[in-house]
């Protein structure tokens, strides 16, 4: 179809790494397995999950016009090993899309060029702009516009660019027809399943929030579960352990996107210099980034909990530090690491 080529054209020119299209509208299965998420409360605490489900689950009820869906990916796949720092017990592990600038500013900024351009291209045609902002399920619209598939550890599969996808929407009125849905070519491999260290998946395809690391040191916001803290490691922002052994990924390449490249300073900080950050100190390290967002508080629990399980006695004087700090949650982190860290006799 002549419309999607020139859309697609567009938008690799623009820097978007995978292009598809879908219709406005999610199959029955697909709003099944959301509300039998919910139900069973493995959202945990994100209340906006449950509070716009239908509009999630159902493009059109979040905007009746919309008849296409633009799918789009851009690629943030790591130069070298994301997991490499989990070995250095005395510094921090950041997810790799965390390293740097906030992608959420680069994805939006480009949807917009891209926007614009089909708005002046075909005129009288509203569209609407997506990128992790809105009760969209971009997974399975990404799989039906044939951008990959959602594996077992419930993330885009790309057979290009493995599990490293940044993912965003453009809804239009335009009837832009649809690609051939993305196959699942998972198999029998469960290696995301096997690698995960609170073991947060109950089943394949289906993630219980309330025990994955990337939804305890960013969406929780009170003490975490003292049973969970050991199995954390030094993660203290977001875990890739699941995306990085996808053997699939042997097909990605590394990302050319100089906003995604990593900052040495967030990549393997010491966790003793981490722990002191105060307020301003926190706000002017993060700047741009998207830990900024958690605030110093939740921040600083998790590095004390990364602190607690380090085994090194040379960061106990950081948590001892912290063991009165006003933020009662911190506080608590702050006396578990200490007491882990204590001289037995």
């Amino acid at each position: 179809m002549e419309m999607r080529a020139e859309i697609r054209s567009k938008a690799i020119d623009l820097g978007f790494d995978a292009v598809g299209f879908a219709r406005a509208h999610l199959a029955p299965e697909v709003r099944a397995r959301l509300m039998e998420f919910l139900a069973a409360g493995m959202h945990g605490e994100m209340g906006w999950m449950e509070d716009r489900a239908e509009q999630r689950a159902h493009p059109r009820a979040l905007w009746p016009e919309a008849v296409s869906v633009v799918a789009l990916g851009i690629n943030y796949a790591p130069e070298g090993d994301p997991l490499a720092t989990l070995a250095q017990r005395d510094r921090a592990t950041i997810s790799a899309y965390a390293r740097n600038r906030d992608y959420h500013d680069l994805v939006k900024k480009r949807l917009k060029a891209l926007g614009r351009w089909m708005a002046e291209r075909w005129p009288g045609s509203p569209l609407k702009v997506f990128v992790d902002t809105a009760p969209v399920m971009e997974k399975p619209l990404a799989q039906q516009a044939g951008l990959g598939w959602q594996g077992k550890h419930t993330n885009l599969v790309s057979r290009a660019h493995g599990s490293w996808l940044f993912l965003g929407e453009i809804y239009t009125t335009l009837d832009l027809g649809a690609d051939a849905a993305e196959a699942d070519h998972c198999g029998s491999c469960r290696a995301c399943l096997d690698i995960c260290p609170t073991r947060a998946f109950p089943a394949p395809y289906r993630l219980d929030a309330r025990r994955c690391i990337s939804y305890l040191t960013i969406e929780h916001r009170g003490p975490i579960d003292p049973g969970l803290r050991p199995m954390m490691g030094n993660r203290i922002y977001g875990c890739d352990d699941c995306l990085a052994v996808c053997p699939w990924n042997k097909f990605a390449h590394a990302h050319s996107e100089p906003a995604f490249a990593p900052r040495e300073a967030l990549t393997a900080p010491r966790l003793a210099e981490l722990a002191a950050l105060d307020d301003a100190a926190f706000r002017a390290l993060f700047s741009g980034s998207p830990v900024k967002r958690i605030g110093r508080d939740r921040f600083v629990r998790n590095v004390l909990v990364a602190i607690g399980n380090s085994g090194e006695a040379s960061l106990r004087p950081a948590a001892q530090a912290l063991t009165e700090d006003p933020d009662p949650v911190v506080a608590d982190a702050a006396r578990w690491a200490a007491e882990r860290l204590e001289e037995k006799p």
